[in-house]
């Protein structure tokens, strides 16, 4: 735990809001994105100076309370008045604000709580605004936040040509060790060279510290995220949602819950633990989700429990999870054959993991060991490719990067 907490760049704002004088700008945020005394974004920023016009809301609306692809419609913030105009609606024209939108402001501040995962999809959000105000001319302002993994531990392989999505938007690792801020850097680099862009940083944050370190409240970003502990496990076990085992939606642990009513919890777990996973062990349960994939029926499964976060390799246990809930119930398991974040013509897994090699391990028709090998090599190219937009040092060394 941090001595004081981290101050974050919504509060660097508030304090000098120079950026903001005389200016119409609005505010790209959520209920999570919050000072250390838990004020909105938004509140706080009306009274810094300039006219606070709008407000724009990522998925799961202002007050995080829509499931994962349910669409949002415009909402009112009910203490100022202002209009919340939702960038997640039916279709993916709704992804990024309209020019009728953009076109009476001066600017726009980005501060959304991201979890350090490529497919968590606010880092999305903003790579769409950024190419809406590039064309309109608008100025991008990011309030910078920790990365709750952490800026140092990488995982994950590049998205290839033909599975880019809302999902994999981004053109990095799953878990990328990078800001809102430092995506941002890279995204004006690679795609927005003409857009105006300032990012202020956090101070007091080193790559080493995950978010408990930081001394700073988590409030949940969005309704199946309750928790840190919910974030570590998130890059691995978001792969669940792309098979017709039970994420654990429903019930007061998801992602860390994974099962189904024909799950045997005992042999799974059995299954897992027999690998030696680094960093976690798996204990068989039964629970019973009250929405979302079998709601209201039993389940059996396991649950994920984290033993060592340094050492955990959340996207490869994801992977070996998978694998072996397959061989363990061949008959019944099954690829998810629903759209999945507006696409009908790639399985949800390939959008993901950004290619066709992860679905090959679990289904048994590649080593695990050739596509955690692969993995490794992208993140070795992509920590020098991003290393001139990090903007924090990395501290005690905790972590090494791939």
């Amino acid at each position: 735990m941090a001595d004081f907490p981290v101050r974050t760049g919504l509060e660097v704002l508030r304090d000098d809001p120079a950026l903001l004088a005389g200016r119409r700008f609005a505010v790209l945020a959520n209920q999570a994105a919050v000072t250390s005394d838990l004020c909105p974004a938004w509140r706080v920023l009306a009274g810094a100076g300039g006219e606070l016009v709008r407000l724009f809301a990522p998925e799961h609306g202002l007050w995080g309370t829509a499931q994962d692809m349910e669409v949002v419609c415009e909402e009112v913030e009910p203490g100022l008045g202002l209009p919340a105009i939702s960038l997640y609606g039916s279709d993916p024209t709704t992804l990024r604000p309209g020019r009728e939108v953009l076109a009476d402001l001066d600017a726009v501040v980005v501060d959304l709580p991201d979890i350090g995962c490529r497919y968590y999809t606010f880092a999305a959000t903003m790579a769409h605004l950024m190419a809406a105000c590039e064309e309109a001319r608008v100025e991008v302002i990011v309030c910078d936040r920790p990365n709750p993994l952490g800026g140092i531990a990488l995982e994950g392989g590049a998205v290839e040509t033909g599975f880019q999505s809302f999902v994999s938007e981004l053109p990095v690792p799953v878990r990328h060790g990078m800001t809102l801020g430092e995506l941002a850097l890279l995204l004006k680099a690679e795609r927005h060279a003409q857009l105006t862009l300032s990012v202020l940083s956090c101070h007091g944050w080193q790559r080493s510290m995950l978010w408990d370190e930081t001394g700073l409240p988590w409030v949940a970003p969005s309704p199946n995220m309750p928790t840190f502990s919910t974030a570590l496990v998130y890059p691995g076990a978001c792969l669940v949602e792309a098979t017709n085992l039970s994420e654990g939606r429903g019930t007061t642990r998801p992602f860390e819950l994974i099962g189904a009513p024909w799950v045997d919890g005992a042999a799974l777990a059995d299954r897992l633990n027999a690998v030696r996973l680094l960093g976690c062990r798996f204990r068989a349960t039964a629970f019973r989700p009250q929405f979302h994939k079998y709601a209201g029926t039993l389940c059996r499964g396991v649950e994920w429990h984290v033993t060592d976060r340094d050492a955990l390799r959340p996207l490869e246990v994801g992977v070996r999870l998978l694998a072996e809930a397959r061989a363990l119930h061949p008959e019944q398991f099954a690829w998810r054959n629903e759209p999945y974040e507006f696409v009908a013509d790639v399985p949800a897994v390939d959008l993901l993991t950004g290619s066709v090699a992860a679905r090959a391990v679990i289904e048994g028709r590649a080593p695990a060991e050739e596509l955690f090998a692969r993995w490794a090599h992208d993140c070795h190219a992509f920590a020098v490719t991003r290393r001139e937009f990090l903007l924090y040092p990395e501290g005690p060394a905790k972590r090494s990067a791939d």
